[in-house]
């Protein structure tokens, strides 16, 4: 690979020009309903729909959204709206409408690309009926391609239908520099409001570059892409990797474990990455052996703690020629350190790695103390992965980011004598859900709402199957009774999936601190205990 793969100097309008120059005709995308789209395509295709997005109003520095599942509509719209230097927002397909309506809201978001049903949920309805606030500078709801039409949303062919002149699309493009916000990755902190992350698009490109060269990613390389697009996983780690690299990629909407075997084998897959979830379903599945997966190459997984049993496994049986770990957070272009192909198998079982080229790496005591090599403290970095900080939130983002340019990561790490991280633990309480990030202030905010409920804290508890699920811990009203049912039900209409407690621990009153903090170490302690009698019981 040349050095443009690594540069911060570049943006996603030059990213297309020269992957439908130097690959052409040559398959970018495969639909899973077996439709392609080249990259040379992709240029013709983003055109009309960047032109239309102009005629609609939409300026530079504009908030877009982008709520629905993976697949060939998502990627063109992305290009488009990063084309004219309009800002991309994804938002996560689970949101439930007061969640997608927030981030809508607080976005600002002027237009909004969407699918008429996903997962059995009406995305429109669910903002008309169940958003908490309204976001009146959203003026244009638009269906990706193949949707049905409906009153007072765009179709796709309507909104090319009126377009901006040609001087005015290309002079937009022009005005789109590699130091240009690309998009804002909403994620949540200890507050558990959503906060949203900004990005260049010269990180962008530069953090899509480390990943293939670390991967050993290659031109003609066949990309499963299980990973959600809203996510960094998905988006810079998946399709826009590919189309960096020349590789083509097949989105995946829904993961099912025997849909997803089957098209290894049929597509000839050769590289698959993904949270360790999806290599444990692909491991422990029965009926493995009946499928052909010889063209696996290239496999990667990621998390705060890796087991290392999972990555010896999936290197052993899966037989891929390389299987590495990273560890990265949304605030850091989702990727801080990663492993290489040279890198011994110790290494990548038990470290995520190196830091990134030109990325720097402390541990710090409570004090902000630097700590030698071996010992743990909280990890703070700093380099050019590091956002530019949380959009119009500025005490927020001097909160995470200190005058001297390091990002206070919250989670706790070591650094060894070789340079390699170690993760240990987690300073925020985030559950990893099946490699979604579930925030406990975010829940116990929603949670707090329930009648029956006077306080709650959420908790991790292990689960064979997702790694980890949350577990509600509640002292309730008095009168109140409450079951894991009720619970469940109530929390399935205001949350995602993923965020809705599969535990339910009844507590008279919580632990606290002599400051009245809640000492949740204690309460998971007890929690756990109780979670554990009840089930050998």
């Amino acid at each position: 690979m040349d050095d443009w793969h690594a540069s911060l100097d570049h943006c996603m309008p030059e990213l297309i020009k020269r992957a439908a120059r130097d690959y052409g005709d040559a398959a970018f995308v495969i639909g899973e309903d077996g439709a392609a789209l080249s990259f040379a395509r992709l240029a013709r295709e983003v055109e009309p729909v960047a032109a239309g997005l102009i005629a609609r109003g939409i300026g530079f520095g504009d908030r877009v959204a982008i709520w629905a599942p993976n697949g060939t509509g998502w990627i063109v719209a992305a290009c488009a709206i990063e084309t004219i230097g309009a800002i991309m927002v994804p938002i996560n397909t689970r949101f439930r409408g007061a969640e997608a309506g927030y981030v809508l809201a607080k976005s600002g978001a002027k237009a909004l690309f969407t699918v008429a049903a996903f997962l059995g949920n009406d995305y429109v309805a669910m903002l008309d009926d169940n958003a908490s606030g309204d976001f009146p500078a959203l003026s244009s709801i638009i269906f990706l391609p193949g949707e049905p039409g409906r009153q007072g949303v765009i179709d796709w062919t309507e909104l090319q239908a009126t377009r901006a002149p040609a001087g005015v699309l290309a002079e937009r493009i022009r005005r789109v520099t590699p130091g240009a916000t690309c998009d804002i990755l909403f994620t949540s902190g200890t507050t558990g409001h959503p906060k949203g992350a900004m990005h260049s698009h010269g990180q962008s490109l530069w953090m899509a570059g480390i990943w293939n060269r670390s991967n050993d990613l290659r031109r003609g390389d066949r990309a499963l892409i299980v990973n959600p697009f809203f996510h960094s996983f998905g988006y810079r780690a998946g399709w826009v990797s590919a189309l960096l690299a020349g590789m083509t990629a097949y989105p995946v909407a829904v993961f099912d474990v025997d849909q997803v075997l089957a098209r290894i084998e049929r597509e000839r897959i050769s590289v698959l990455m993904g949270p360790p979830t999806l290599f444990s379903a692909i491991l422990d599945h029965p009926r493995r052996a009946d499928f052909d997966l010889a063209s696996l190459r290239v496999g990667h997984t990621g998390s705060s703690n890796i087991a290392v049993e999972l990555i010896v496994r999936a290197r052993e049986e899966l037989a891929f020629d390389l299987f590495l770990t990273s560890y990265g957070l949304t605030e850091a272009t989702a990727l801080v350190s990663v492993c290489y192909p040279e890198d011994s198998a110790e290494t990548i079982a038990r470290t995520v790695g190196h830091a990134l080229p030109g990325t720097e790496l402390r541990i710090v005591d409570a004090d902000g103390g630097a700590l030698p090599d071996g010992e743990s403290g909280e990890l703070l970095v700093r380099g050019p992965n590091v956002m530019q900080g949380y959009f119009e939130d500025e005490a927020a983002t001097a909160e995470a980011i200190d005058a001297d340019g390091w990002l206070h990561t919250g989670d706790v790490g070591s650094i060894g004598a070789d340079g390699t991280l170690r993760i240990h633990d987690r300073l925020k309480d985030i559950v990893i859900v099946g490699g979604f990030n579930a925030y406990p202030a975010e829940i116990e905010h929603a949670l707090a709402a329930h009648p029956a409920i006077a306080e709650v804290a959420i908790i991790a508890v292990p689960d064979d199957r997702m790694g980890e699920v949350c577990g509600a811990c509640v002292v309730l009203r008095p009168g109140a009774t409450l079951t894991l049912a009720e619970l469940t039900a109530w929390a399935r209409e205001r949350l995602a999936n993923f965020k809705v407690p599969r535990h339910l621990h009844l507590c008279d009153a919580f632990p606290r601190t002599p400051l009245g903090k809640v000492q949740k170490f204690r309460l998971r302690q007890a929690a756990l205990a109780a979670f554990s009698e009840k089930q050998n019981g």
